[in-house]
């Protein structure tokens, strides 16, 4: 089973919209956002190095495809309401 691995910086409605978005897609049952994986980093920009603290939130979501068109599929919808929802996404092998 493909597992899809994905990376967004919104805001914690866009994350949701998203997730839902991911849940509705026929074939696919599990999409898990993953808790943040940098308890230890402060919550600004100094030691992350960012820009700025306004980016908006990174979220990491975890989404297991039955197979390869399935996943093809979580790619698609995942691009298309980045799009819709101004959002930044990136697929990753691992977090």
């Amino acid at each position: 089973m493909p597992m899809i691995r994905i990376r967004m910086i919104g805001s914690r409605d866009h994350a949701n919209t998203l997730i839902n978005a991911l849940h509705g897609i026929d074939g696919i049952e599990h999409v898990e956002e993953v808790d943040d994986l940098m308890d230890n980093m402060r919550d600004d920009s100094s030691s992350s190095e960012l820009v700025d603290d306004e980016g908006g939130e990174l979220v990491y979501i975890e989404v297991r495809a039955p197979d390869t068109r399935h996943a093809d599929a979580v790619r698609d919808v995942a691009e298309c309401e980045a799009r819709l929802l101004d959002v930044v996404l990136e697929f990753v092998e691992e977090f």
